[in-house]
């Protein structure tokens, strides 16, 4: 099992992703290290960020993520209440296709705690192989404001990069969502689509399409 803080690798890592050090913790012949970022309300989180493998606990502390941010109105794609067990069964499909190598699921930990994560999906079709997709940002609330998500949106674009992506394109919601994280790292605002998801606890929001080239400077 591969748990926050150990190095060890399961024998079901994914065939696509490089078995080595942290992706924000490899020395400096491999991955950079993540940069300092602004202190949050809270204690700093000693933040490593690397891809997930199919471990038990790895996917508990997914599903309570979920559930969490779902609870808590994040657009991910559920309604509240979202059980637990639906919760698994998405992660479950989710990190299985992991396996496949279709996509890669970033996390976020400090220490034992999975404090966040980001998708990013390769499974394009035949016509887009240069194209990935950024999707399912979530931080636990208590971790937020601390520069959990950028750290991973980081990560994800140099993954993408390794994955031979140079285009990257995202939604997020109108209502609440994470436009000016997007527009922070650099994404360009392609436009909005009405009405287009219910949000967990009722009522309709448009969402905003992003996308950013990467890779190519």
């Amino acid at each position: 099992m591969v748990r926050g803080g150990e190095k060890s690798v399961r024998r079901d890592w994914p065939s696509h992703l490089p078995r080595e050090t942290p992706l924000w913790q490899a020395d400096e012949t491999h991955h950079p290290v993540i940069p300092p970022r602004r202190a949050g309300p809270a204690v700093k989180p000693e933040l490593e960020i690397r891809p997930l493998s199919d471990a038990p606990d790895t996917r508990a502390q997914l599903a309570a993520m979920l559930v969490e941010t779902v609870a808590g109105g994040g657009s991910v794609g559920f309604m509240h209440p979202l059980t637990p067990g639906d919760a698994a069964a998405f992660w479950d499909g989710a990190l299985a296709a992991a396996l496949r190598g279709e996509r890669i699921i970033l996390g976020g930990w400090d220490g034992p705690h999975l404090i966040g994560t980001v998708t990013l999906i390769l499974n394009t079709p035949p016509n887009q192989p240069h194209r990935a997709e950024i999707a399912k940002m979530m931080t636990r609330p208590q971790w937020r404001g601390q520069g959990v998500a950028s750290a991973l949106l980081r990560g994800a674009e140099v993954l993408a990069v390794q994955n031979g992506r140079t285009m990257l394109v995202l939604d997020t919601a109108s209502d609440e969502g994470a436009a000016g994280l997007y527009e922070r790292a650099g994404y360009t605002f392609a436009g909005e689509l009405p009405d287009y998801a219910l949000k967990p606890h009722g009522g309709l929001t448009g969402t905003r399409l992003y996308w950013k080239r990467v890779g190519t400077g």
